[in-house]
């Protein structure tokens, strides 16, 4: 056999086996989990190749796009808003999102991140410049459920979810931040003078609800001794209506003998004077306890 020959057969062989390792090479695509690619036949998409072990057809197809689909965050941005009742602001915004459908984020849109900030910017504006301040500064969950809801409707076309959207900060400057100071501090003085007024108001009707309550327990006092003393007078009323007038000329000489028996207990001797009106008086009032006595 001549060498020429075997050489040129041992090359083809060789040359085949090189052509078959290369087509085997590549065919098998070993896509990383973290990633997609975008598979070209002529230029055309062909296929979206996921996770794992994919195979193409060599020298036709061709990976044109490797596409990440961790989350990203866009780099934190700043832009100026006006709000409903005319204050400027500065808002901080930052936004995570990732890729779902490669073929349509490598197709429609060219600089991703620089799209999804130009639309987050021109929605903070529009939200923000449909409420006040306030409104701002107490519903910022709000303004950031609205951002994310928007943002997620304006780029559903380029295959893209949002994942997160926050407001990291809302600036004022200086002009708007004394001014808001000074009302604060007016503010914090009238709740001071309506918190006083309010203390010396409940004082006052305190103080009032007292006499009161003292002036009613006065009156129900006198009310009872008046019924005392007519339930008293009454029972004397009914004592003498029953026995008469000597009942109660009995009773006042009865007195008469107690008052005269209590002046004469003492020490010593004790020399009482009295007038004869008096000793009358006493002896009308024995002659009747000595006629009860009988």
């Amino acid at each position: 056999m001549d060498i020429s020959q075997f050489i040129g057969g041992n090359g083809v062989t060789i040359f085949l086996a090189a052509f078959v390792l290369l087509s085997v090479y590549l065919a098998v695509r070993i896509v990383p989990q973290s990633e997609k690619h975008v598979v070209e036949r002529f230029g055309r998409l062909r296929a979206v190749l996921g996770p794992g072990i994919n195979f193409i057809v060599p020298f036709l197809d061709r990976v044109a796009h490797k596409v990440s689909i961790l989350e990203r965050q866009l780099p934190n941005a700043e832009q100026d808003a006006i709000t409903k009742d005319n204050v400027l602001v500065k808002v901080e915004t930052s936004v995570f999102y990732r890729i779902l459908e490669p073929e349509k984020t490598v197709y429609r849109i060219r600089d991703v991140d620089g799209a999804i900030a130009t639309t987050v910017a021109g929605i903070v504006r529009a939200g923000i410049g449909e409420m006040d301040l306030d409104e701002v500064q107490s519903n910022r969950q709000q303004l950031i459920d609205q951002i994310k809801a928007q943002v997620a409707y304006a780029v559903e076309d380029w295959g893209i979810e949002v994942t997160r959207a926050e407001i990291l900060d809302v600036n004022l400057d200086q002009a708007t931040r004394d001014a808001m100071l000074q009302q604060l501090n007016a503010e914090r003085a009238r709740r001071a003078q309506v918190t006083e007024a309010e203390g010396k108001k409940r004082a006052i009707e305190l103080k009032a609800d007292a006499d009161l309550y003292a002036a009613q327990k006065s009156a129900e006092a006198r009310r009872v001794s008046a019924e005392a003393e007519a339930y008293a007078t009454g029972v004397v009323a009914k004592a003498i209506a029953d026995n008469g007038l000597e009942a109660a000329q009995y009773q006042v000489a009865l007195k008469q003998v107690e008052a005269l028996a209590a002046v004469a207990v003492g020490e010593g001797n004790q020399t009482i004077v009295m007038p004869a009106s008096a000793i009358e008086a006493f002896g009308d009032a024995f002659k009747l306890l000595k006629g009860r006595g009988t």
